[in-house]
């Protein structure tokens, strides 16, 4: 009974430092933004009108306003409710929208199958998978217009957290150097302060190639060391200069406080807001921290250090109400002021920091739904998963970022602006999160309404004050999500309609099936990957190439790389492989599944992994073929079977000579021919191309002798062999898309003039999918959609 005691003690010490270190670590990633509001805060909110206002009763109903706000919405909202709606331990708009997808029917992703009900990630343990549907889930499911509807306003908050992405490093470094201001310290002008802030900005921006990783350890006690530096000098502010600031922690003080000032206090909460900017990165960071930690960073020295720093500049503006243009700086104690300067910029970089990291993440996912055009993802951590940098989107930012600075140059205008972006980004995932509490918790439907009535009045209210901020700089979000929105709109709308041309115009089985083994044409030694975006049938492409040119591969994969609505497929789970026709065809399906969240990384083993697969699926079929007595081959499209990469065990294959990296062109290299030309010519280009090539894993593979293998299987595994040993070629549709000639005029604009615009500046499908130039053909195809 001492030992259990003892051996339960000694895992709750575990956990509890576990949890400590994953707090202290999410401060610097998830904590930055929020930390750095009390920059800026006042100073908007008592800017324009309410300046007549200023008085006792003014400031005391203000702060009351920023406390009961920094209360429901942070704490209540996001800490107890939303945390808790994690997608396999992921948060953020996409998660919830992901969610909804998988327990309802209303992902727009085309290819969808049956098979990807069955990863493991697929539902949360516990789920009743058999649930009884309900009228509104079926009303939602029936209209499509409804599920578009819903794509529209996740895609919506998507754009407003790029618009994040630019307006949060533009403010808060501009609010950090504003300190200089000062006549009291170097009193500098508007204009060095924003050419110091730009050069800030440009630095910031150079170096997010690096990745957080290599800078994420001074993050976290930046950010440790500028809260409780601010909670303490709020205290002292308190107990300095007016005490009596407790009172206003009564609710009562909102009350008097619109009462006082009616309809120019309402339009003040457009700065009240901003006390709550950086809120959605405790959801939207979740993935890399654990809700509890998140929790504990929050309650444990977030909140109270916040508070405290609100509580102790109201303190100080009621004695010092001409202090309001830079309420912040000025009401930190002379001796401390340089140390709060330097320690407030670098708090201000690592907020910009993080929300630049999650603008990277959030067009991840959309590229991964087919709503964002093709863009180079870098994984710029080796162990840390999802930490990512998009160079077109990183130089996009900058560029943004600069024009904001330099145009606006006043950080109430820039406020305004950054206000509407956050609170329209809540307000989206408050809608999202009722309709996770319906289809994914199944509570009852009153629930549901109790939390979008009571959540969505108090983030309504503050909308409301945002909108009317429109003119002042509030069109500047608007502006940039509207000009996202069309270019994610018009890329999901084309990539659409592209899919249905090829669902449309597949090969037939039945014409495949009549050509015979060899398909009419000349079998040549070789495998070749024919890329589509079908996961049943024989893509058209297929056809167009024959009719080319009469000659194909002696074996055939069609490979599918699709994504799928969960944040992470899992390495045993990602190869689906199926056989095309008869056994003496050599035509094969892969389907490669990747969740939103994962990076489909440079995978040099690819082709290893693929021999692997099929070869495993071979022996699968077999023996499952001999265990029930029925033939494989009675199916012309058979069944898909996941195939597991991570070991060679069932395959009827050993590995042989394995030659890694670091030798250099003397070491014996797999030639994609047995011509001596063609042998001659690759040599030369691997001479040229040493860098890139020599770094490539070679690997030979042979029929186990020890293991006893059916005879025909034996033979379908020694063509597989002998094909890999020929080479591997990578078959991809050029493809030009136009509408027809019928169309009406939005549709013709939308396909031959935005979508080609887009397709021929973002990357080619070969570059996103690490195709080898070397081995690549390209077919071109017109389609007319």
């Amino acid at each position: 009974m001492d030992e259990e005691i003892a051996g339960a003690a000694r895992q709750w010490k575990s956990y509890g430092k576990t949890l400590s270190l994953l707090a202290f670590q999410s401060f610097g990633v998830v904590y930055g933004d929020l930390s750095t509001s009390p920059l800026y805060v006042y100073r908007n909110s008592l800017s324009g009108r309410l300046n007549d206002y200023i008085d006792e009763t003014t400031i005391f109903g203000l702060f009351s306003l920023i406390f009961w706000t920094f209360t429901l919405v942070p704490l209540l909202k996001y800490v107890i409710i939303v945390l808790s709606a994690d997608d396999n331990g992921e948060g953020g708009t996409f998660a919830l929208y992901s969610l909804l997808c998988r327990h309802a029917k209303f992902s727009l992703l085309p290819n969808q199958q049956a098979a990807d009900e069955e990863l493991s990630t697929y539902y949360q343990p516990g789920t009743d998978r058999t649930a009884v549907s309900s009228p509104f889930k079926r009303f939602l499911e029936k209209h499509r217009k409804l599920r578009t509807c819903l794509l529209l306003f996740v895609l919506f908050g998507a754009c407003m957290v790029i618009g994040d992405g630019v307006l949060t490093p533009t403010i808060s470094v501009l609010s950090a150097i504003s300190g200089l201001q000062d006549p009291a310290t170097s009193g500098l002008a508007d204009g060095w302060i924003v050419f110091i802030a730009c050069v800030v900005l440009v630095g910031l921006f150079a170096l997010q190639h690096r990745g957080t990783h290599r800078v994420a350890f001074m993050f976290a006690p930046v950010v440790v060391l500028w809260l409780l530096g601010i909670g303490i000098i709020g205290l002292y502010n308190i107990i300095h200069w007016n005490p009596r600031i407790f009172v206003a922690l009564s609710p009562h003080y909102i009350v008097k406080f619109f009462k006082r000032t009616g309809r120019d206090g309402w339009i003040s909460l457009g700065g009240v807001l901003l006390a709550i900017t950086g809120t959605e990165a405790m959801f939207a960071d979740l993935g890399h921290f654990t809700a509890a930690s998140i929790r504990l960073a929050f309650v444990g020295v977030i909140y109270p250090c916040l508070v405290l720093q609100y509580m102790g500049q109201a303190a100080f503006l009621s004695k010092n109400m001409s202090a309001v243009y830079n309420s912040f700086y000025l009401s930190i104690p002379s001796p401390l002021f340089w140390p709060v300067f330097v320690i407030a910029t670098l708090a201000a970089i690592v907020g910009s920091q993080a929300i630049i990291s999650a603008t990277f993440s959030i067009v991840k996912q959309c590229l991964a739904l087919g709503c964002f055009p093709r863009v180079k993802v870098v994984h710029t951590s080796r162990w840390i998963h999802g930490q990512i940098y998009i160079p077109e989107i990183n130089w996009i930012l900058m560029v943004l970022c600069l024009a904001v600075a330099l145009g606006f140059r006043d950080i109430t205008v820039i406020g305004n602006a950054y206000g509407l972006a956050c609170i329209a980004v809540m307000f989206v995932t408050t809608c999202l999160m009722s309709l996770v509490i319906i289809f994914v918790w199944q509570k009852n439907i009153l629930i549901s309404l109790l939390f979008l009535v009571f959540f969505g009045a108090v983030e309504g209210a503050y909308l409301s004050a945002a909108v009317m901020k429109v003119p002042q700089g509030g069109w500047a979000p608007i502006a940039l999500a509207l000009v996202f929105m069309s270019i994610m709109y018009v890329w999901h709308y084309g990539t659409r309609r592209k899919y249905m041309f090829d669902l449309q115009n597949k090969v037939s089985m039945k014409w495949i099936l009549n050509l015979g083994p060899s398909l009419g044409i000349m079998r040549v030694p070789g495998i070749g990957l024919i890329y589509t975006e079908l996961v049943t049938g024989v893509p058209a492409i297929f056809s167009h190439f024959v009719t080319n040119l009469p000659a194909f591969h002696q074996v055939l994969v069609f490979v599918c790389v699709k994504s799928v609505p969960v944040p992470y497929v899992p390495v045993d789970e990602r190869y689906l492989i199926g056989r095309i026709g008869p056994r003496e065809y050599r035509m094969y399906r892969c389907i490669v599944r990747y969740g939103y969240k994962d990076v489909q990384k440079d995978d040099e083993n690819f082709e290893n992994h693929l021999v692997m697969s099929i070869a495993r699926f071979i022996q699968m079929e077999a023996e499952e073929s001999a265990s029930s007595g029925r033939s494989y081959e009675s199916s012309p499209e058979g069944r898909m079977a996941v195939v597991h990469t991570t070991d060679t065990t069932g395959t009827g294959l050993v590995v042989r000579d394995p030659v890694d990296d670091g030798g250099g062109t003397s070491q014996q290299l797999t030639r994609s021919s047995k011509s001596e030309t063609l042998r001659s010519l690759q040599s030369i280009y691997e001479l040229e191309s040493v860098g890139s090539v020599s770094r490539r894993r070679r690997v030979r593979f042979q029929i186990d002798e020890e293991e006893r293998v059916d005879p025909q299987v034996r033979d379908e595994l020694s063509d597989l062999l002998d094909a890999k040993e020929a080479g591997v070629a990578y078959i991809i549709g050029h493809s030009y898309v136009k509408a027809r000639k019928n169309s009406n005029f939005l549709k013709t604009f939308a396909i031959n003039y935005a979508y080609s615009f887009l397709r021929k500046n973002c990357r080619g499908p070969s570059v996103t999918l690490h195709i080898p130039h070397i081995s690549l053909i390209e077919v071109g195809m017109i389609y007319y959609v």
